[in-house]
């Protein structure tokens, strides 16, 4: 019989797996045994980044849990079993499937349940909560013959749940009962502003509404019926009215609990048992409940280190917050209602741009007591600090948030002036003292310390103010924050591409002798080459710009296994005629190529060696398609579905738009790969919303949507503008695509960059819509002298005898590359393994 104390946890939520991970870090892990109840089919989830299930991330990566975590560390768990009752005298726990455990420590982690008004209907099919990811599964599945979305609930959960309708690609409405949105977090003005900026997005806000009944519509799924008379009709029904603590357990074995619910618990997070813990959103703690993932975090810890018998103790927990709604900044510090006796409030209303932010001080003007930040919350982290650690206010308060006074720069606050104690990461509990004892350690770089101490792994608020953090420290080290592209070039990609525009540089040499030194280095180099091309177009082999170039530049094709290159045809629209089909089968036929329908429509032709790239080419140019730039960072594909010519749900040509897209901007280098797609309705075949440029067709014209992508970090694009008629539609892409070229990083996605802009997509529609800086005709310009110096590469190099000599595999040879081995499966080609090859070679 084992000597180990058992401890029993009911709950994997995030909370819960925090409680794991915090007793598998602590030193007397090896004396504990323990087991978790995980009542889902799925081990412990991100549910603060849970609307990302819509924008392309998955189950798996939404997962907390590395694979095999559990079974490392001896935790036993109970996946898809739930607790049913808890025999206290006895210390035992019974699973739903009838199993009796035993424990020394029971940790209560059950979280909250969503709250469903009793309204009558509300059962109804096509009625869902926004809390699993089966959840998200339902709704996706009823979306897909669906048009319109509601909401029951404006607060914060209820705005996370219609950006899910609208990822979706429905009408969607919020009906809220208070008189406005997110009531608990932000004020009167703020959250008029919210809803008028949530408005401009298509939302439609109903504020005040009081639900009766939800029926059988007219013409949609539900009929919902307000107490004003009013009446709504819509295919779906999300429930976001609140939550309440899943406290059942507790309540069923006597536990005490507080009067409108909730587990009580004491500092050390015992409940009224002492040998029952209650951590997150079921405890109660100093008569408060609190539903952010942060404080439950630090119960987990509280709680792990009193099983520990270890010094610690919950004293409460900041409830500020900072979030992007339908790519609206929105935050709220401290006591951003004003309730503190005799507290001063200092408000600034930007009508035009759509910015609310107001402090609330105290009464001497000393102190920062609250914040509400809508449509800029630039300031929040630098606010948020001078509230939790009463540093010091300005001569003018309202200098913290009103527009530079008299030529003077803003007024902020660097991280020097926050004590070691303060809390950058509230998430993980991570200190600036942590912070800079990390970097002292050798964490010079942010993805080391952000590895190191946690720090922005969570909900990943904090990360600007730890970057702050990274880099004042290196600067007090005597260490170079370097924002230098490489050693050879003291420049940004972004100074390098305006030093290359305004002067006219048409080669790297010339760019090296001007503004650099050495010989250049693989940064430099295709850094420069990309932007030489965006600038100029020349054809990437030219003797001065061959040098530049990485493989699958240099050879036109991306790199494949065993050194074979992939044929990628341009299928613009993914429209193809049956001649053309035919011939990339004969091509496929007779070079024996592997072939394969990708998700960008277009058909990939792989195994094709190195000398064989100029024939095929040739065959293909001849039968009239071009290269598909599948090699370079640059115009990828337009995807589209069929549209208003074919579909009964089409409102506009998407194939006709997706053709023009993508003959308009083939071979525009940039920074990154680009990708665009154009949906015929808002039921979004084509996947316009995970694109660099998405357009969708709506009654009223275009809506374009700007700055998504897949990939490995998956991200939803922002809607950027609406019912835009085709020659607008065309003017601000051009506008868009040109200032990306011109201000990204290298290798930087349109997304990352639009994260990194201060003011976000905001910024971007005063840029390229409203041309607050003055370069839109300018933009076009370029964007037309690209357009207008466009060349198949590929034909290019063909009608060139000397280009096509640099397509044999050896320089004093015509043999083919002996590696390139192939095998049979499914009836076509694959690379042959390494034991495969040595079956063939003995």
């Amino acid at each position: 019989m084992s000597n180990k104390q058992r401890v029993l946890v009911i709950g994997n939520g995030m909370v819960g797996h925090k409680f794991l991970e915090a007793m598998v870090n602590s030193p007397q892990y090896s004396a504990f045994e323990v087991t978790t109840f995980c009542e889902e089919s799925r081990i412990a989830y991100d549910r603060v980044h849970l609307s990302e299930f819509f924008c392309g991330r998955s189950a798996d990566d939404l997962s907390l849990v590395e694979p095999g975590y559990y079974e490392q560390h001896g935790i036993r768990v109970l996946l898809g079993d739930k607790a049913v009752s808890i025999d206290r005298s006895a210390k035992t726990v019974t699973s739903e499937k009838g199993e009796v455990l035993s424990y020394d420590k029971l940790v209560l982690a059950t979280g909250s349940f969503p709250f469903v008004p009793p309204i009558p209907g509300h059962d109804r099919d096509n009625c869902f909560v926004y809390r699993t990811i089966d959840d998200l599964e339902d709704m996706q599945a009823a979306a897909k013959n669906s048009k319109v979305g509601a909401v029951i609930g404006g607060g914060l959960l209820g705005l996370e749940a219609a950006k899910a309708l609208v990822d979706l690609g429905l009408e969607t409405h919020v009906i809220e009962f208070a008189p406005r949105l997110m009531a608990v977090q932000i004020d009167d003005g703020g959250g008029a502003m919210l809803r008028q900026k949530i408005e401009d997005l298509g939302v439609k806000v109903h504020l005040g509404m009081n639900t009766q009944n939800i029926g059988d519509g007219d013409e949609r799924f539900h009929k919902m019926s307000f107490a004003d008379g009013s009446e709504i009709e819509t295919d779906m029904l999300l429930f976001s009215a609140g939550i309440r603590p899943q406290d059942a357990l507790a309540r069923d074995c006597k536990l005490e609990l507080g009067e409108r619910g909730g587990i009580v618990v004491n500092d050390h997070c015992q409940t009224s048992d002492p040998d029952v813990y209650a951590i997150g959103e079921c405890a109660m703690w100093s008569g408060r409940i609190y539903g952010l993932v942060a404080p439950g975090y630090k119960m987990a810890q509280v709680a792990c280190d009193h099983i520990n018998a270890e010094d610690n103790a919950f004293s409460g927990a900041d409830m500020s917050t900072k979030l992007k709604l339908m790519g609206i900044d929105v935050a709220s510090i401290g006591d951003a209602h004003a309730n503190t006796p005799n507290a001063k409030e200092y408000t600034y209303v930007n009508g035009t741009e759509e910015i609310y932010k107001k402090i609330v001080v105290s009464a001497d003007n000393t102190r920062l007591l609250g914040a509400v930040l809508v449509g800029d919350a630039a300031d929040y982290g630098t606010l948020l600090q001078m509230a939790l650690n009463d540093i010091p206010l300005p001569e003018f308060p309202d200098a913290l948030i009103l527009p530079q006074r008299d030529g003077n720069g803003a007024t902020g606050m660097g991280v020097d002036m926050l004590p070691d104690g303060a809390q950058i990461c509230s998430c993980n509990d991570v200190t600036k003292g942590q912070l800079c004892q990390a970097v002292s350690d050798g964490a010079t770089v942010l993805g080391d310390l952000t590895l190191a101490t946690n720090a922005g792994t969570s909900c990943g608020g904090c990360k600007t103010l730890v970057g702050q953090v990274l880099n004042n420290e290196l600067e007090k080290m005597g260490l170079e924050v370097n924002t230098d592209i490489c050693e050879h070039f003291p420049h940004t990609r972004q100074e390098l591409y305006h030093l290359v525009r305004v002067g006219e540089i048409k080669t790297f040499s010339d760019l090296l002798a001007q503004h650099g030194s050495g010989y250049g280095c693989d940064i430099c180099k295709p850094t420069a080459a990309s932007i030489l091309a965006s600038c100029w177009n020349d054809y990437v082999l030219e003797p001065e710009h061959l040098g530049l170039q990485d493989t699958n530049d240099r050879y036109l094709g991306n790199m494949q296994k065993d050194g074979t290159y992939s044929i990628v045809p341009r299928i613009a629209g993914g429209e193809i005629t049956p001649e053309k089909l035919i011939v990339l089968g004969e091509v496929g036929k007779k070079y024996n190529l592997y072939t394969k329908v990708t998700g960008g429509q277009r058909i990939d032709l792989f195994g094709a060696r190195l000398e064989q790239l100029p024939q095929i080419w040739k065959e293909l140019v001849d039968a009239g398609f071009e290269t598909g730039h599948a090699y370079g960072k640059s115009l990828r594909t337009v995807k589209s579905c069929v549209g208003s010519t074919w579909c009964r749900y089409g409102q506009n040509d998407s194939v006709a738009l997706a053709l023009q897209i993508e003959h308009r901007y083939k071979g525009l280098r940039s920074p990154h790969k680009i990708k665009s797609a154009v949906s015929g309705c808002t039921r979004e075949c084509a996947e316009a919303q995970s694109k660099d440029v998405g357009i969708i067709a709506t009654e009223s014209g275009w809506n374009m949507y700007v700055c998504g992508n897949g990939g490995m970090r998956p991200r939803h694009a922002d809607l950027f503008a609406t019912d835009l008629d085709t020659e607008t539609l065309i003017k601000y892409t051009d506008r868009f695509l040109m200032f990306y070229v011109q201000t990204a990083d290298r290798l930087q996605r349109t997304s990352t960059w639009m994260d990194n802009m201060d003011g976000g997509v905001d910024y971007l529609r005063e840029v390229i819509i409203s041309d607050s800086l003055g370069i839109g005709e300018k933009l076009e310009a370029e964007m037309a002298k690209v357009i207008d110096t466009y060349q198949c590469e590929w034909k290019t190099t063909i009608d060139d005898e000397e280009k096509v000599l640099m397509f044999r595999p050896f320089i004093n040879s015509n043999k083919a590359d002996s590696n390139v081995v192939f095998v049979e499966e499914r009836g076509q080609i694959r690379p042959a393994r390494k034991d495969e090859k040595e079956l063939v070679s003995a």
